[in-house]
């Protein structure tokens, strides 16, 4: 068994306009909404529960509870000021007992068997890049072990905005978010920089997937190029 939960409470500036009056996990892709993209290959994989964290023109989330009878919101009051380590924060309740997908919103999954594979080790998923990289990376050793997640690095795994955790990782990783939420400078946190702080209890490796199955869309052109609207 598993639960998921999904992160949406961002405010989207990087695809300004488009961000002024939506949230950017509603913005379409290819006709459907970025975020019913991840929820639907959640869905295939039978998850439980899904937990969608937003803050940002949050009203405009609440469909998603009549479509999905098992989707659910979590508030984020933080959202304008704090990084997205406020997401899972405000989710910590939901960790401790079961297996969890963390997943970003401004996903467009293409594959939706992406989540169906066995998972026996907590990981996050990865596309593996050749030559330098300035997005987020992981670092392994020779045994397949997460060492550092980062920006920047050299012939890595790049991250893709899911990773799943054991329910016994979940515990943990709820300890940790807790203890480092208010202190100096947490506010600038990613919380994927609180699992490199902790790559000692949490011991992470890379599920590798292909460069097709799931897409990050930061920008409006990225937007237009997967929907076909650049000619």
């Amino acid at each position: 068994m598993a639960n998921a939960i999904i992160m949406a409470s961002g405010l989207g500036t990087r695809m300004q306009p488009l961000t002024k009056s939506t949230p950017k996990p509603l913005i379409k892709v290819l006709g459907k909404p970025m975020i019913e993209s991840v929820i639907d290959a959640l869905e295939k994989r039978g998850v439980d529960s899904i937990f969608v964290v937003v803050g940002y023109l949050k009203e405009q989330f609440d469909y998603l509870c009549k479509k999905y009878d098992n989707v659910f919101l979590i508030e984020n009051p933080d959202f304008r000021t704090v990084n997205n380590i406020s997401s899972i924060y405000y989710a910590c309740g939901k960790l401790g007992k079961d297996d969890v997908f963390i997943c970003e919103a401004d996903l467009f999954v293409a594959n939706k068997d992406l989540f169906c594979r066995e998972l026996t080790r907590s990981c996050y998923f990865g596309k593996y890049v050749k030559g330098y990289s300035d997005d987020w990376v992981f670092e392994t050793d020779n045994v397949g072990y997460i060492t550092r997640v980062g920006k920047c690095g050299k012939d890595n795994y790049n991250m893709v905005g899911v990773s799943y955790f054991k329910a016994e990782d979940t515990r943990i990783l709820a300890e940790k978010i807790r203890l480092v939420y208010g202190s100096k400078g947490f506010e600038t946190l990613f919380w994927d920089d609180v699992v490199n702080d902790n790559l000692d209890v949490l011991k992470l490796r890379v599920h590798e997937v292909d460069v097709n199955d799931i897409y990050e869309i930061d920008t409006v052109e990225e937007l237009k190029i997967i929907n076909g609207e650049n000619n």
